[in-house]
């Protein structure tokens, strides 16, 4: 009888020993609603739940049986393209993903939120009417290379240890962070039916897309929200080729997308780790 338990265990030890030996990048989807952090504490509970773990506890931070990490935050109205850092791989999400990410956005002309997406509640309606998409196209210029760019106040990034978001729901006043470089490697219009607009974005470290489209409407004499935002890159990791779905969120199709590092090719100092949630701030949309 002590034989036939001690088998029957064997698998559970087995998958939650293969999980935590696990070290590298690889990428998830994130669908609309929760936010980055809530998205990857589910998905580290199914890891967890097919490891056999019982009743396991995401949030935990002491004591950790699996460690994870996300680099570059997504807005919760946002979808697409999340990195995950696994083991050693946690270390390396400040340096792998500085690279440029890709967006699909669709705005919205004649009206402003206050979180600059359709979360918000409408503070300002303009008209539209006047503006081309020979007008909108050349405005576009000006937000293309190295510019300057005011993040939303409605962000992660911290006042006091606090994020800004949480400090303006609470009811602080909050002002605005100062305006700071960023880089816009490629943007285009793709379709022109106002009052919506898509446009493709790719950008680098610290560029928020809400911003971007609200700057565009002052811009064009108007004022404009982002309606949806989808990831489509982060990085080495696209979309179509790389992000698993709910449905894959599993030990094999994990071990199937791993980009695998060891400690030696972590590329960060142990000190660095304390960063990356910083660098996770800083990479909102």
């Amino acid at each position: 009888m002590a034989g036939n338990m001690s088998s029957s265990f064997a698998p559970i030890t087995s998958s939650l020993s293969k999980l935590q030996s696990l070290n590298g990048l690889f990428a998830i989807y994130k669908k609309q609603g929760p936010t980055s952090a809530e998205l990857l504490n589910t998905f580290k509970e199914a890891l967890l739940k097919e490891a056999g773990v019982q009743n396991p506890n995401p949030r935990k931070r002491k004591k950790q049986s699996l460690k994870l990490g996300h680099g570059g935050t997504l807005d919760s109205a946002a979808s697409g393209v999340l990195v995950v850092g696994v083991g050693y791989g946690t270390k390396k999400l400040s340096t792998m993903l500085a690279g440029s990410k890709k967006y699909v956005a669709v705005g919205e002309l004649g009206k402003a939120t206050d979180t600059l997406d359709a979360t918000g509640k409408v503070i300002l309606e303009k008209d539209f009417e006047h503006i081309t998409r020979q007008d909108f196209e050349e405005k576009l210029k000006s937000f293309t290379g190295d510019i300057m760019q005011v993040p939303p106040l409605y962000s992660a990034l911290k006042k006091d240890g606090q994020r800004l978001s949480v400090l303006l729901k609470k009811g602080h006043k909050v002002e605005a962070k100062p305006a700071r470089p960023v880089t816009v490697y490629n943007l285009t219009l793709q379709e022109f039916k106002p009052p919506f607009f898509t446009l493709d974005v790719e950008c680098g470290g610290g560029f928020y897309v809400r911003s971007l489209v609200d700057d565009l409407g002052k811009a064009l004499s108007s004022c404009a929200h982002v309606k949806n935002l989808v990831r489509t890159k982060q990085g080495q990791f696209t979309l179509e080729e790389h992000a698993l779905h709910e449905e894959q969120w599993t030990l094999e199709h994990v071990l199937h997308s791993l980009q695998p590092c060891t400690e030696s090719e972590q590329g960060t100092k142990p000190s660095d780790q304390h960063n990356v949630n910083r660098t996770q701030a800083n990479n909102m949309t």
